[in-house]
């Protein structure tokens, strides 16, 4: 059995997670709470130097940290996973996008909000990472209006990897009234077997 370390409430554990009930996998999983230090432990270093969650450890001890390579692991030879070189690559593409142009703002600021709870010292930052935000949103929005899913018409980790924050983005102070195909595309992903909502 897989063992997987995570807070249920950070975007990048919670697709990991859903991905597992995705697929049905049998799984352990350790909560991990980053406010305590909890990946600081001498412990956790030894499982991942770099000192963050998620990770996975399998039954041979073997580790795996970084959400997306964790998802691309648990997922390779099931339909979330493409094979062909350009659809994979299309998957990659989106995941690099949802790690460099999406997460750094839409994720920060909901930690900001949610996590911290909007101190007076980080409105400055928190307001900030709204300009970058509704970007990445921008071009999600115009990608849905052309294709049901992120990377064409199938659902595929790509998905997930930018559900995760997506959905939660109100809790860092993004209105999604504007974004009715990203909105759609919430209720597509929650409609599939297996989905399970993200803890609060």
């Amino acid at each position: 059995m897989i063992r997987l370390y995570g807070d249920k409430r950070s975007g990048n554990c919670y697709k990991i997670q859903l991905l597992c009930e995705l697929l049905a996998l049998d799984y352990q999983w350790i909560d991990v709470d980053i406010l305590a230090k909890e990946t600081q432990t001498s412990e956790f270093l030894a499982l991942n130097p770099n000192g963050k969650i998620p990770l996975l450890v399998d039954a041979d001890g073997w580790c795996l940290s970084e959400s997306n390579a964790i998802l691309n692991y648990l997922a390779a030879s099931s339909d979330y996973l493409p094979v062909d070189a350009k659809s994979l690559a299309k998957v990659q593409q989106w995941q690099f996008f949802e790690q460099y142009s999406h997460e750094p703002y839409i994720a920060v600021a909901r930690y900001i909000q949610l996590y911290l709870g909007l101190p007076d010292d980080k409105v400055a930052e928190y307001n900030a990472k709204h300009q970058g935000g509704y970007k990445a949103l921008d071009v999600m929005e115009d990608q849905l209006a052309k294709t049901a899913f992120i990377a064409g018409e199938h659902c595929t980790v790509a998905d997930l990897s930018l559900y995760a924050y997506t959905h939660v983005a109100h809790q860092g102070g993004f209105d999604l009234a504007n974004y009715p195909n990203i909105r759609q595309w919430f209720t597509r992903i929650a409609g599939l077997p297996g989905y399970i909502a993200m803890e609060s």
